[in-house]
């Protein structure tokens, strides 16, 4: 009886944290507001716009904030709300720092 009762409560809740999880935008293209309008909602926080882009059914802005910061912002296509913010590393080339590390750790020429 407990594992019926187990069972029945993950299921009752899985899918609810699945949907919560889910960040794609499900709008008709019909609905959808044209990029000159994201443009603006862009310029009205300050953001500058490398590029605007469609990623799982959202706009998407790739730019900096007012600050300089890199941005990532994904965008409702039908109300223009924000959906979420996220702030990229400036340095997303790890390669170079272990380069340079790798430089240091080296020797020149023989010590025979």
């Amino acid at each position: 009886m407990k594992k019926t009762l187990t069972i029945l409560g993950l299921l009752a809740v899985f899918p609810a944290g699945a949907a919560l999880a889910d960040d794609d935008c499900v709008v008709p293209i019909a609905d959808w507001q044209p990029r000159e309008a994201v443009a603006r909602l862009a310029e009205q926080n300050g953001w500058t716009v490398a590029r605007i882009k469609i990623d799982d059914g959202c706009y998407e802005i790739d730019g900096r904030d007012a600050e300089g910061r890199p941005i990532e912002v994904t965008i409702d296509p039908a109300k223009l709300t924000v959906i979420e913010i996220e702030y990229e590393d400036e340095d997303d080339d790890d390669d170079d720092d272990d380069d340079d590390r790798g430089d240091a750790n080296r020797e020149g020429g023989d010590d025979d």
